[in-house]
């Protein structure tokens, strides 16, 4: 079916299922989730719905990490190809590291090349910049993103659960 000037009509993949969930490909983590290529994903993680998971250029995400709806972690760009009027013929890809026990915001933007430490928590809609570096233990936010300061688990331990301390 082809599209009318007002682009009203629906592409012939969405007029078949009545379920949009459907059209996404499958993934084990959430049913919203967009997964693409083969990312390395680690035990005990959470993936939200509405997310991209763009394994293409090489990603691998540690155990027990939290992506929150709407992020996006990116291993390409294709910005390079598309105002080069395609002179520059490839899409750029790079791998994209996510250390064990992130944290990612909701709407959070993760790009090519970037490398997050363990145990650290990205803000909801911070952008990060390709190939950016993060220690562990970073609280990251801001567009585009920074350190802003460590993650403190002795603090979010006695705080939030009431432990004295970490064993």
């Amino acid at each position: 079916m082809a599209h009318d000037d007002n682009n009203t009509a629906a592409p012939p993949s969405l007029a078949k299922s009545s379920d949009p969930s459907a059209l996404l490909p499958p993934n084990p983590y959430n049913r919203l989730c967009w997964v693409v290529g083969e990312p390395v994903i680690g035990a005990g993680c959470w993936i939200g719905a509405f997310t991209l998971i763009d394994g293409s250029g090489g990603l691998t995400i540690g155990a027990g990490c939290n992506i929150s709806s709407g992020a996006q972690i990116l291993t390409h760009s294709s910005m390079r190809r598309t105002v080069t009027e395609r002179r520059h013929p490839h899409v750029d890809r790079a791998p994209t590291t996510i250390g064990d026990y992130c944290f990612i915001g909701a709407n959070a933007v993760i790009l090519m090349g970037s490398t997050i430490g363990h145990h650290s928590v990205i803000a909801a809609g911070a952008v990060v910049k390709e190939f950016s570096v993060f220690e562990p233990y970073s609280l990251i936010a801001g567009v585009p993103a920074v350190r802003k300061g460590a993650v403190d688990l002795e603090a979010l331990l006695t705080k939030h659960l009431g432990v004295d301390t970490i064993d």
